[in-house]
């Protein structure tokens, strides 16, 4: 599965182009143009799968800063400014990871 599957293919290119500069990712931005915000929790839940590169369960760091190439293989790293707050937005109990858990998940995504 990839991201085109759930999303469309214009949004997402219209999502990257937005945030091209460094230290101009918005998280809330982003899933508004690229379509996540409509999105139902178990469409929500694929799109974690498939950000969940190592398949632990939780999104790290490591997999946060590359996460606009998970929807553009063109598409830069975030910044660590811009990881950090991603990072902080979705860690609901400040263990440095986000957890799939549904729950978890779904509070996460209504933050946006």
């Amino acid at each position: 599965m990839t991201m085109t599957d759930l999303l469309a293919a214009s949004d997402i290119s219209t999502a990257i182009n937005a945030c091209k500069a460094k230290d101009s990712f918005s998280l809330k931005t982003f899933f508004a143009t690229v379509g996540l915000s409509k999105k139902s929790p178990p469409e929500i839940e694929k799109v974690f799968k498939m950000l969940d590169q190592d398949k632990s369960g939780f999104i790290e760091q490591d997999e946060l800063q590359l996460f606009l190439q998970k929807f553009s293989k063109g598409a830069r790293a975030l910044t660590a400014a811009e990881t950090k707050a991603f990072l902080m937005a979705g860690d609901m109990d400040g263990d440095g990871k986000i957890v799939q858990a549904k729950a978890e998940w779904a509070k996460y995504y209504k933050l946006f």
